[in-house]
């Protein structure tokens, strides 16, 4: 989203609003103003603050419901108007007289058109998984980073916007777009990258949708220059499926056009082993609440349903990896077990570009609490990384 500038020296104000009537009858009243659409979230309208106002916007339409936000000349130009339009969607449920009113659903639906307001705004990010026996990253997953600062949104809240208000599958439309259009950015621009593996996460509900038939999305990850076998869907765990023959279908038939497909949040939510045996996925995702604290010596129960994850994964012929790595005692407690991949802080944190995981560094002659292969420290050793 671009916005054209004034003059040095202008001060402006910004509106924010979804009902066209108001924006045209303001396009009417002030020819110099700046209008955007912002394709099914409204619209937005800049101009000199001299002749925008609250006061203009009511008289014009008594009825509409606006956000008016002064545009910051002392923010730097590519992002005042950012901020002035994030400012503009939360005030129009604040200062016109919504808030005491305003149901749960309202309040998503703003997160929501926020979100789709500034989406040129938006990136991604690539975590590397790691072999655990090697340190060799096998794939790095994809990670949509919303740019949305007034006020700040996170992902899993814009996700939760996206199912309450009953859009997902917009939701994950947007974001499988805008990731494989970075995918395709970096494997072209970099050799190296040309015949890496990466995963995108996509909701359960979008999975079931027709803009999601297999041969549909094989057809669209072409077109960037990617082949299918270079992709893996990873099933997020933020919902119930309510129909697991018609997802069950669905996966297969990914898999039969070359994709990979993965259970995330394994062992929390949703995501039970009768669920994973139904589908047969390709890699398991085990769920970072499991995970943490493993090597602890109060981490007993949760490294035997790690195990029984080792024993379930192989038995259907799935990889599994282990979610939300942060320190050495877990990591060797996870290789132990017989972990084969994980990610996590400790291994590599997301980045612009894939980048290698890091190298742990062996310690030796220090006791250690859990006994490991290979040279890695234990539970007792002081951390440190070092990149590679």
């Amino acid at each position: 989203m671009r916005f054209v500038r004034p003059g040095r020296g202008t001060p402006e104000r910004l509106l924010w609003s979804r009902d066209s009537l108001l924006v045209t009858r303001l396009a009417q009243h002030l020819p110099r103003a700046r209008i955007v659409e912002l394709a099914d979230s409204g619209w937005c309208v800049t101009a000199s603050a001299a002749d925008l106002s609250d006061e203009l916007a009511a008289s014009l339409a008594p009825a509409s419901s606006f956000g008016l936000a002064e545009v910051d000349p002392a923010e730097p130009a590519a992002v005042r108007y950012v901020s002035a339009l994030g400012r503009a969607v939360h005030i129009s449920g604040v200062d016109r007289g919504l808030d005491h009113d305003e149901t749960p659903e309202m309040a998503k639906r703003r997160v929501l058109d926020y979100f789709f307001a500034v989406k040129g705004d938006h990136h991604v990010e690539f975590q590397p998984i790691v072999e655990l026996h090697t340190m060799q990253a096998q794939e790095w997953e994809c990670l949509f980073r919303p740019l949305m600062p007034m006020p700040e949104q996170s992902i899993g809240a814009i996700v939760e916007a996206a199912l309450v208000g009953r859009r997902a599958v917009d939701f994950d439309m947007f974001v499988v777009e805008a990731t494989l259009d970075r995918i395709a950015q970096v494997t072209t621009s970099a050799p190296e990258c040309r015949h890496l593996t990466f995963s995108i996460n996509l909701l359960p509900a979008s999975l079931l949708a027709p803009q999601f038939e297999a041969s549909a999305l094989a057809e669209r990850v072409r077109k960037m220059g990617i082949s299918p076998a270079q992709i893996i869907i990873e099933c997020t765990e933020q919902q119930a499926i309510g129909d697991v023959p018609h997802l069950r279908r669905q996966v297969q038939a990914l898999r039969r056009l070359g994709f990979g497909f993965a259970i995330d949040d394994a062992g929390a939510g949703y995501a039970s082993f009768n669920l994973i045996a139904s589908l047969e996925p390709s890699i398991i995702k085990i769920d970072r609440q499991i995970v943490g604290r493993i090597g602890n010596k109060d981490g007993r129960a949760r490294k035997a349903l790690v195990e029984a994850f080792v024993s379930f994964s192989r038995r259907i012929g799935a990889r599994l990896v282990a979610e939300g790595i942060e320190n050495r005692r877990d990591l060797a407690a996870l290789r132990e077990s017989d972990v084969d991949f994980g990610q996590g802080y400790l291994l590599g944190r997301p980045a612009v570009v894939p980048e290698q995981p890091r190298r742990i560094r062996p310690v030796r002659a220090l006791p250690s609490v859990i006994s490991t292969s290979g040279g890695w420290e234990g539970a007792m050793a002081t951390p440190r990384v070092i990149s590679r």
